[in-house]
């Protein structure tokens, strides 16, 4: 048995029928599918992806963080389920489709996941819409459970079956209270260790950087660091003080969501990285900025400040290779209040260097330290709380934005080619209504872009805006 991580919790916590906490992928691929073929591949791999077996066991009175216990009954019937878009079938009917479906809370009585073979797609495509719950996976791990279905050919062979696991019997409730009271008795020490490990690094904390004095409290404890011998001595780099402005797409968000998706060229995208000697993470970065401000400028609504983007950050490779959620959040300025294109890329690129730097000295934990230092039982009244605080005052960040490097090579789903994989990802009171995360496959970078459907009725504009910026970016090279 193992206990999710208070970090993991975090994300049923703060879960509401309007926050929802769903991580998804949309497939589009060649030809059709049958679900009885869908049916034998899921049962055939699911045993090589834990947390689709595994469902959620609280702990009485939610005194304590829950448990994944194995469930031996897994109803694929349940879980793997099957609809057709009407005609013609069009992209923007599958995108509506997608958007009801992840806005759809996760039934915490079974494995949180589900999977969704969506028929008739125009041109002969299928779609494969898979969400699964934040609790479970963060974004790089939701790739590779994603991948555990794919192959590198259309007639593989077969794989080998892993050995039985040992049966993990679910905790008993004296157990599990034990471990309460262990845990409980350990939360002091956790918050000091969160104190002592953040004071440094309070300027890039979300909310916390926003308190008068924090960003003193940083550079004077970086100083006194060095001076006493207790660093490393490498100098941090500052990072400017972020205003968060107001935006259409910043407040509470609703229980209903808009999701579009565009592919732009990889290779136009590295062009662009070449000609000006940034990353192919900048040149993205730079087009949700250009697209974001074009978008606010046809509102009347783009704000004098830049605004304040959150950029996930994984730490797998240097927290370990613990199942569950092993990912930051930094922030950083994204220039939208420039108007020329090429000064706004350098803007973002200075912009992204600078947390780089910061990341690469000390990878910020805060998230896990603060989450750890809570006591389980108030952590769902407190993330609550501090949810609905930030949408009505005044939010850590305007959007999330994110771009995970995938695979260059095709792959294959019950022997059809992947001609497409967009991300689908999270919006909430907290995090902005806006959401758009790229993924590069296989000459492509998909970008998924997941809105509140109040806030963004228009979804449609980002994904023209996002091609107009790199053409823009291209007719600077």
């Amino acid at each position: 048995m193992r206990q999710l991580s208070a970090l993991d919790a975090q994300f049923l916590a703060f879960e509401t029928d309007t926050n929802v906490a769903n991580v998804a992928g949309l497939s589009i691929l060649e030809g059709p599918i049958s679900r009885e073929e869908l049916l034998g591949l899921v049962e055939e791999r699911s045993e090589l992806v834990p947390p689709l077996r595994q469902r959620i066991m609280r702990v009485p009175f939610n005194l304590d963080h829950p448990y994944w216990v194995q469930d031996d009954t897994l109803d694929l019937d349940y879980h793997v389920r099957e609809l057709a878009l009407p005609a013609p079938g069009t992209d923007r009917q599958l995108a509506a489709q997608v958007a009801r479906l992840h806005a759809r809370r996760l039934d915490r009585r079974h494995p949180l996941w589900e999977m969704y073979l969506i028929h008739g797609l125009k041109g002969g495509r299928t779609a494969l819409y898979t969400k699964l719950h934040h609790a479970a996976i963060d974004g790089m791990g939701g790739a590779d459970v994603l991948a555990a279905f794919m192959d590198l050919e259309p007639n593989p062979r077969p794989r080998p079956r892993p050995a039985p696991a040992e049966p993990e019997l679910a905790p008993e409730t004296a157990q599990m209270l034990l471990r309460t009271a262990a845990r409980l008795a350990a939360n002091p020490a956790h918050l000091l260790r969160f104190l002592a490990e953040a004071a440094p690094y309070l300027d890039e904390i979300p909310l916390i950087s926003r308190i008068p004095g924090a960003g003193t409290v940083s550079r004077v404890t970086r100083r006194l660091a060095r001076e006493l011998g207790i660093s490393d001595g490498q100098v941090v780099p500052e990072l400017p003080k972020l205003v968060v402005p107001r935006t259409p797409f910043n407040g509470p968000v609703s229980a209903h969501r808009r999701f579009a998706f565009v592919e732009l060229p990889l290779d136009e995208v590295k062009k662009v990285k070449n000609a000006f000697g940034v990353t192919v993470n900048d040149v993205v970065m730079t087009l949700a900025a250009t697209a974001v401000r074009r978008w606010l400028v046809a509102h009347d609504a783009l704000p004098e400040d830049p605004l304040v983007a959150g950029v996930p950050f994984s730490l797998r490779g240097v927290e370990g290779t613990e199942p569950g959620n092993q990912v930051t959040l930094m922030i950083t300025s994204l220039d939208t209040h420039i108007d020329d294109p090429r000064e706004r890329l350098f803007a973002v690129r200075d912009s992204m260097q600078r947390i780089k730097d910061r990341f690469s000295l000390s990878p910020a934990r805060w998230l896990r330290h603060l989450s750890e230092s809570m006591p389980a039982a108030l952590t769902g009244l407190a993330e609550r709380a501090a949810f609905g605080l930030a949408a009505q005052t005044s939010p850590p960040v305007n959007l999330l934005i994110s771009n995970v490097p995938g695979p260059q090579i095709p792959l294959y789903i019950c022997g059809r080619r992947l001609l497409a994989q967009y991300p689908v990802s999270v919006v909430t009171d907290a995090s902005g209504g806006l959401n758009i995360t790229a993924l590069s496959y296989n000459g492509q970078v998909a970008i998924g872009i997941i809105a509140d459907r109040t806030m963004v009725p228009d979804i449609w504009k980002l994904p023209t805006h996002l091609r107009e910026s790199l053409d823009e970016l291209m007719s600077l090279t």
